[in-house]
């Protein structure tokens, strides 16, 4: 089974060398160096040249390293698109993903590239349209949510429990499970306030996300701890393994561990669990 940890993905603008330059040293599992939203219009040619530059330097380890471009209704967009899809990149980030037309239209720019893209779900049609999205193309491997736009289009109050935008996440883990991909929670941006980080990073963990997007290295760790298997978890799939493996073995049909009834859905879990334990060793190395 391959699975990508996406603990913890963090934003760096690609108009900062020395943010880049950072990014090859810290413990994230996915670096998005950004084009759009941390880069002011004057910079944005710079920034792409100095994004390939880095890309194909290299020395990012084995963790996957994307670029967000800026939108197609943007003048740089279709540039920024050809130009990553020619490059090092594992992955390109669009956003404000309104719809399976807005995929069509980024794999056309793509050509013959087979370049995963992570679709930015940041306003309320995108929202509305995430089923269609995530089916959209083979190519949508990841749903990233945007909370910060998505907050303020819904105009909802921030609130430590995001009751606002529940029903909105809750949508956009349905629309990928359903169709295979994975799924972000979005940023948080009090970065004095680490205890409301964990809070939310428990609460995404609970909604059914795969890890979280993040602003600032002081993040990662809190979020690897939070999607990553503990070693609660990772005993347990353990012995779910070996005790499904006896009984396979003995012809037996019936599997009890610590008094609980195993099924297969149990073992898929625990075969998931360990080899996302094995990936995120990997990127250690």
């Amino acid at each position: 089974m391959s699975v990508k940890p996406r603990r913890s993905v963090l934003y760096m603008p690609g108009s900062n060398q020395r943010a880049i330059d950072k990014a090859r040293s810290l413990p994230a599992d996915a670096i998005v160096l950004d084009l759009e939203d941390s880069v002011g219009p004057s910079l944005k040619v710079a920034a792409r040249e100095q994004v390939l530059a880095a890309l194909k330097a290299g020395g990012f380890g084995r963790r996957e390293v994307l670029v967000r471009a800026n939108g197609l209704d943007t003048q740089w967009g279709a540039e920024d698109i050809q130009a990553i899809a020619g490059s090092a990149a594992h992955g390109i980030c669009l956003p404000k993903i309104e719809s399976a037309a807005d995929i069509h239209a980024v794999v056309d720019v793509l050509g013959d590239s087979n370049m995963p893209i992570w679709a930015m779900i940041e306003t309320p049609a995108g929202v509305a349209n995430a089923n269609e999205i995530a089916a959209a193309s083979p190519q949508v491997a990841v749903l990233v949510m945007g909370t910060t736009d998505l907050a303020k289009e819904l105009r909802v109050l921030h609130r430590a429990d995001r009751i606002g935008l529940q029903y909105s996440l809750g949508q956009c883990v349905l629309a990928a499970r359903l169709h295979g991909k994975e799924v972000l929670d979005g940023v948080y941006l009090d970065l004095q306030d680490s205890a409301g980080f964990e809070a939310a990073c428990e609460q995404g963990r609970a909604l059914g996300f795969d890890g979280k997007t993040l602003i600032h290295p002081s993040q990662i760790s809190p979020a690897n701890a939070t999607f990553g298997p503990d070693q609660k978890a990772i005993e347990r799939a353990e012995k779910i393994l070996a005790a499904w493996q006896q009984a396979e073995a003995e012809g037996k049909g019936v599997v009890v561990v610590d008094g609980k009834l195993v099924e297969g859905m149990h073992v898929d879990e625990a075969r998931r669990t360990l080899a996302l334990v094995s990936a995120i060793e990997k990127l250690a190395v």
